[in-house]
């Protein structure tokens, strides 16, 4: 069966607790290197989650349903 995809809530949780745990330094060696190559996928899966999110807050559709990029326009006012 298919494992259910995580919220980003969910994600960040794990995160969180992933550096909570390597800050502790209790962990051995192999566990730390494994939860942090984790930590780092996590953290790559967050960063997109955001970016793509912020894409989406960023454009609006005009009168006659083309989309605009609020980010781009104001890129270029403030050039």
């Amino acid at each position: 069966m298919a494992e259910k995809k995580k919220s980003f809530e969910e994600n960040l949780a794990d995160l969180e607790a992933i550096v909570t745990n390597l800050e502790a330094g209790n962990v051995p060696l192999e566990e730390a290197m494994e939860k942090f190559k984790k930590g780092v996928t996590l953290s790559k899966e967050l960063e997109k989650t955001l970016s793509d999110a912020e894409e989406t807050v960023t454009k609006v559709m005009t009168k006659d349903g083309e989309e605009i990029n609020i980010k781009q326009d104001q890129d270029k006012d403030q050039k």
